[in-house]
């Protein structure tokens, strides 16, 4: 078996190919940006974040695959993009090599990331679901005529200024935002983005951790 690092998976043409249709695909669809910087970033905060719990360096590793590969499912459709999105990954590290265990892992991170189905099973899973969750930011609104905003475009124009942050000793998490009210409402915000704050929440719980929201300064949850 082969050990496949995260620079062979970035630097793949293949993978590549997959994440320009599926972002393609969501743009047809009237999604945000879900591209390299959406998979680039993903990666990276999952990476940190078992990193900053002290998991082992394959540990992070996967999880640095898992959230670059997490939304290639999306060139099919994106109903099911996670497990689809799974499927996909486990053809291409199967094809590379990549051990069963290993691919297990990565599969089921990709897998368990939706926020209609996921379930942090794993650390991996774990960190790819906050990772992936908290990257709010205007950059990924690609209508940039205002007049015809809808709920979706609103939501992600009206931050201003987004970070997550983590305290391993204080046992905290947080997504803080900053928000422009004359864009968007902080009601229209848990309007789309609820069901996603719960599941980040739930991911915080496997690390043993609380979930805080931040908006404008004040915690509202």
């Amino acid at each position: 078996m082969a050990y496949l690092s995260f620079q062979q998976i970035e630097k793949d043409p293949a993978v590549a190919t997959y994440i320009r249709q599926a972002d393609a695909a969501l743009k047809a669809y009237g999604y945000t940006e879900h591209s390299f910087p959406h998979v680039a970033r993903t990666s990276q905060v999952a990476a940190r974040i078992l990193t900053d719990f002290g998991y082992p360096q394959r540990q992070v590793e996967l999880a640095q695959i898992a959230g670059f590969l997490h939304d290639i499912g999306n060139c099919i459709n994106r109903v099911d993009h996670a497990q689809s999105g799974a499927l996909m990954a486990f053809q291409l590290l199967t094809a590379k090599g990549m051990p069963p265990e290993e691919i297990a892992q990565v599969i089921a991170a990709i897998g368990n990331h939706d926020e209609s189905s996921a379930v942090p099973v794993s650390a991996i899973a774990a960190a790819l679901i906050l990772a992936d969750k908290t990257d709010v930011r205007r950059s990924r609104v690609r209508n940039q005529n205002i007049a015809s905003f809808d709920i979706h475009d609103r939501v992600n124009y009206s931050v201003e200024a987004s970070d997550f942050s983590l305290n391993p000793q204080d046992k905290t998490m947080a997504l803080t935002l900053q928000i422009d009210t004359n864009i968007c409402p902080v009601m229209e915000y848990f309007e789309i983005f609820l069901g996603r704050m719960i599941l980040c929440k739930r991911a915080a719980d496997f690390f043993g951790c609380r979930f805080q929201l931040i908006v404008n300064g004040l915690p509202v949850m």
